[in-house]
């Protein structure tokens, strides 16, 4: 297959430390950009007075990384991970440069469009290479340092991003993370250099029509972000646009089944979307639910996700030392789990209970996040195939990224409907609850057959 790939199960061992380290880098430098830019946002539109457009830089991002994600996928498949795994990084930086140096709204959204291309094939590119590098029995610990490599971005990123633009400036959120991309580069560059194209041909993707189905992708879901943000006449129509954009682009870009979750990778990838749908959307909400219900500060509001991303870590870890267990069943385990915290928060969101108990109950979630993402990032290589895997990755990415979009959107169109935040997140837990537990019901369609 590859010449990277030797002996043995150690992720720090025969030579792999280095993309081992590379790897981790990369995943933390986007993690690090993602927590960062939405603490620092208030100030940049207030700098560049581009208020009426403050969403706008994050709906331009992950339109972008959409595009970015199915065009990294099919290349992987086609040529390998090398060209996407330097190019990804290199464009990531690029745009970091661009919205750093950025005096004007327009030079900002340049940038974050080129940061989203980057971050959507280098997510895919990662994948490909942990297929290409790693053993079977390795990659449940990669996944779950994978995870842990969202912990410190988590738990730092928003506070340090804070200090850095009261005390320095916005652009250094952008520019203090290029020597990081430097770095990621060269440690990645050594695997690289010896990764040849995968055998057999290339079927993922769809062939020609992946350009046209990429971009319709990215114009719908940056149009249903907005739809949904926006309520009004003008919203319904970029809606309906953006549906008619996003179903024949699925169609082509997601396997066949998925909608049904047909045993195979069509259930995996569906598996991906439904814990999308049903984790990230409280996560944007859950400190709302703590300032407007609870009366908390927002520094005591981010505690919950401290705790959730503290438990994603440890649940990681812990599948991680099980490399022979039945991924299918943890994956009900953790779907099952998230469920169980959701609707144990549905009377604290709704004021009934005291807030404090939200950091346990959003831990305990986590703690299922780290179970059901581990599993299915390992399923997804387990059901691919050698000229499959980027685009299957790139399908799994591509639903987390519009299952997060539509449901966040939900959340705001509920409150915007329902007014009281202690009315409408309670509806929302309840909402998101539903793909947890269809999630738990379809997981065992994800199961490897016996060889």
């Amino acid at each position: 297959m590859v010449e990277a790939r030797t002996d043995g199960t150690g992720v720090w061992s025969h030579g792999r430390a280095p993309t081992t380290v590379g790897i981790l880098l990369l995943i933390s430098l986007t993690a690090f950009e993602a927590m960062g830019v939405g603490t620092a946002m208030p100030a940049v539109v207030a700098d560049l007075g581009g208020v009426a457009r403050y969403a706008w830089p994050f709906v331009l991002f992950l339109a972008a990384a959409v595009l970015g994600t199915v065009a990294g996928g099919r290349w992987c498949d086609v040529r390998g991970p090398r060209v996407p795994l330097v190019a990804a990084p290199v464009l990531f930086g690029a745009g970091l440069l661009v919205a750093g140096f950025a005096t004007t709204m327009t030079g900002l959204l340049a940038g974050r469009v080129l940061q989203g291309l980057g971050a959507g094939a280098q997510g895919v590119a990662v994948y490909v290479l942990v297929a290409e590098v790693y053993p079977t029995r390795a990659r449940p610990v990669v996944f779950g340092l994978i995870s842990s490599a969202w912990v410190l971005p988590a738990l730092v990123g928003p506070p340090l991003a804070g200090l850095v633009t009261e005390h320095l400036s916005w652009h250094w959120v952008f520019l203090g993370l290029l020597p990081v991309v430097g770095l990621a580069l060269v440690l990645v560059t050594p695997v690289v250099r010896v990764l040849r194209p995968p055998a057999g041909p290339a079927v993922g993707g769809h062939g020609a029509g992946l350009v046209p189905a990429a971009l319709g992708a990215a114009v719908g879901v940056a149009g249903l972000s907005w739809a949904l943000e926006n309520l009004d006449p003008g919203g319904a129509v970029a809606g309906v646009v953006a549906v008619a954009a996003l179903v024949p682009s699925l169609r082509r870009l997601l396997p066949r089944g998925t909608v049904l979750a047909r045993p195979g990778i069509a259930a995996v990838v569906a598996a991906r979307g439904l814990v999308a749908a049903a984790f990230f959307p409280v996560v944007s909400f859950l400190p709302l639910v703590l300032t407007a219900t609870h009366g908390w500060s927002l520094t005591a509001a981010g505690t919950p996700l401290i705790v959730a991303s503290l438990g994603w870590s440890a649940a990681a870890a812990w599948q991680a030392r099980r490399p022979d267990a039945d991924r299918s069943v943890m994956l009900r385990a953790g779907f099952a789990t998230i469920a169980a915290g959701q609707v144990a928060l549905v009377p604290v969101a709704a004021g009934l209970l005291p807030g404090w108990l939200a950091v346990g109950f959003w831990g305990v979630s986590g703690l299922g996040m780290g179970v059901a993402f581990s599993a299915i990032a390992y399923l997804t290589l387990a059901h691919s195939d050698a000229h499959d895997v980027g685009s299957h990755s790139s399908a799994a990415q591509l639903l987390d990224q519009l299952a997060t979009a539509a449901f966040v959107g939900l959340g705001g169109a509920l409150l915007v409907a329902l007014v009281s935040p202690a009315v409408a997140l309670p509806v929302l837990l309840v909402v998101v609850a539903v793909p947890a537990v269809a999630g738990a019901l379809t997981a065992s369609r994800t199961r490897v057959p016996e060889p």
